[in-house]
């Protein structure tokens, strides 16, 4: 019989990141088959997983206690992986952030009007960020010795107030540095969302299949977003089905199967949402029948 320290200890102690990650992190997991509730006055979720033990910290720690193995795996942003150079195993890449699919970036950013047009002007300054590491490493690269300090936050007020000459900040659009009367002058580093693992837990085979089975699931929900899926009947003729299918832009070819009428066939495919309410009239008007469109969870391959 095992032990209640083992029972415990067989579970995977996931971390998600709490804040902005937070609600898109959610919102995958469920497209995975993961249900998980948060409680607003709790950092311990609920799953309905009863093999994962789920706990919310904020992505700037996340890989540090991964590294220490109070995680066993967790989510947070390959930039607070280099800030705290962890020694983790890089699972996989999540390319999803708060607003959109795509990567985020840390950018030099400086006072619209000033004179500092590059890193160079910036010798002697001072520079406020909270990615005081990789700050100070990207002006190593870059032969120029300013003075970097750590920011609590309001760091874009700081320039306008006149505290510091500039500052590394996360953006996705850049539309809040604009708002502030900031300009951007260099991208310090390109982060993306990462899986990762503690070492000693990846090692250990019942844990690592567990890990494996979160990211492929995660990785076909975030495959699926923007996609939809498209079934319609078309006359089983060469020249029906070539006329349809020159339409179909897709992942792979379209699945074509016989109806019990011979004299049709079903064509499936899998399409960018944003393209349906054009691509539907053109299908119809080629031949194409009974069209139906549908949202899809997960795309794996």
């Amino acid at each position: 019989m095992k032990m209640r320290s083992e029972i415990k200890n067989s579970k995977l102690k996931l971390g998600l990141p709490k804040g902005s990650l937070q609600e898109a992190t959610i919102r995958m997991f469920k497209k995975a088959g993961y249900v998980i509730t948060v409680d607003q006055r709790s950092y311990f979720p609920s799953i309905d997983d009863t093999g994962i033990e789920p706990i919310l910290l904020r992505a700037q720690e996340m890989s540090r206690y991964v590294e220490e193995g109070v995680l066993d795996c967790g989510i947070t942003g390959n930039d607070w992986v280099l800030e705290n150079k962890s020694d983790i195993v890089k699972v996989a890449e999540l390319v999803y952030s708060k607003q959109k699919m795509q990567p985020v970036r840390w950018v030099l950013a400086v006072p619209q009007g000033s004179a500092y047009e590059s890193v160079k002007d910036l010798k002697g300054k001072r520079i406020a960020t909270e990615l005081v590491g990789v700050t100070r490493g990207y002006l190593r690269k870059h032969g120029v010795a300013a003075e970097v300090e750590f920011s609590w936050g309001a760091t874009e007020a700081k320039v306008g107030a006149g505290l510091i000459d500039a500052i590394v900040e996360l953006t996705e659009t850049g539309s809040s540095l604009r708002a502030n009367k900031l300009k951007i002058i260099d991208t310090v580093c390109v982060s993306n969302t990462q899986f990762i693992a503690n070492r000693a837990a990846w090692k250990k085979s019942a844990k690592r299949s567990k890990m494996e089975n979160i990211v492929l699931l995660l990785q076909g929900a975030i495959l699926s977003e923007g996609k939809v899926g498209l079934k319609m009947n078309i006359r089983n003729t060469p020249a029906d089905i070539a006329g349809v299918l020159k339409l179909l832009p897709a992942l792979k070819s379209p699945t074509i199967s016989q109806l019990s009428d011979t004299k049709w066939v079903a064509v499936e495919t899998i399409i960018d949402e944003l393209i349906v309410r054009d691509l539907v009239p053109q299908l119809k008007k080629a031949g194409a029948q009974g069209i139906i469109e549908y949202p899809l969870n997960k795309v794996v391959y």
